[in-house]
């Protein structure tokens, strides 16, 4: 659209970089948003894949809870034998940010991870700390443009780059690939502070899990190591309750909710 004046100019320009920010606001938290639950119980497969093509297989269960609008997780690794009994708590604090304990048994003791760990192997995953996290980030915790709409997998996707407000988030920026029909974020890509493409991640496969179109292998890949780790979904049940003995360091220590 030409206009004769360049003030009119200038202002529909402002006004369509604006309006283009809160489409993408909009998009993201749409995507977040999407599933509706006050509780998630899951079962699931992680398959480690090295450089060399080998695999190893790890089964763990997870909670989480949306109560009084806080979230908070515990993730219960079953086997193998070496990462039994390694457990994971996360609680979102008001500001926001979450606060994470790991218990690791070979240790005997729960540890806090702090905000500078963030970037640090999850368990000798592709996963970081930040990116087990990252499911229950909150939207306004970047800044969001919409690059493109481009087709995946079949699916005609928004393309939107999130930008982290906090500098000192292990990412300098994020893509991702946002379904326009399901609001699934179908692939992410994830750059380190030097704007380097490091890592991906692919949700493989969904399904329709009590009437919520639900990610049931999701993949992330470590592009320099070659690596990858997969989660695929064996059990998924919606509001389920679970005792809230779970989401604390107690539970975190001995597994036994009192």
């Amino acid at each position: 659209m030409k206009h004769r004046l360049i003030l009119a100019a200038a202002l529909a320009a402002a006004f369509s970089l604006a309006l283009g920010a809160q489409d993408a606001d909009s998009i993201v938290k749409s995507s977040r948003d999407r599933i509706k639950a006050d509780t998630v119980s899951s079962r699931a497969r992680m398959i480690i894949t090295a450089k060399d093509g080998s695999s190893s297989e790890r089964l763990l269960d997870q909670y989480s809870s949306d109560a009084k609008g806080i979230t908070r997780s515990m993730i219960v690794f079953q086997k193998p034998a070496s990462v039994a009994g390694t457990r994971f708590l996360t609680i979102e604090t008001a500001s926001g940010a979450d606060d994470r304990w790991i218990y690791l048994p070979a240790l005997g003791k729960v540890r806090r991870i702090a905000a500078s760990e963030g970037s640090g192997r999850f368990v000798g995953t592709d996963f970081s700390y930040d990116d087990i996290s990252s499911a229950t980030r909150d939207f306004s915790a970047d800044s969001h443009r919409v690059l493109k709409e481009e087709e995946l997998r079949g699916s005609l996707c928004h393309v939107v780059e999130s930008t982290p407000k906090d500098s000192g988030y292990q990412y300098s920026k994020m893509i991702s690939w946002i379904a326009k029909d399901s609001l699934i974020a179908l692939r992410i890509e994830l750059y380190d502070r030097k704007g380097t493409h490091v890592k991906t991640v692919d949700i493989l496969e969904t399904k329709d899990v009590q009437g919520r179109l639900t990610p049931m292998v999701t993949k992330m890949s470590t592009i320099a190591d070659g690596t990858s780790t997969e989660i695929r979904m064996e059990i998924m049940k919606y509001d389920d309750p679970i005792p809230e003995g779970v989401f604390t360091t107690d539970f975190l220590s001995t597994g036994r909710v009192r």
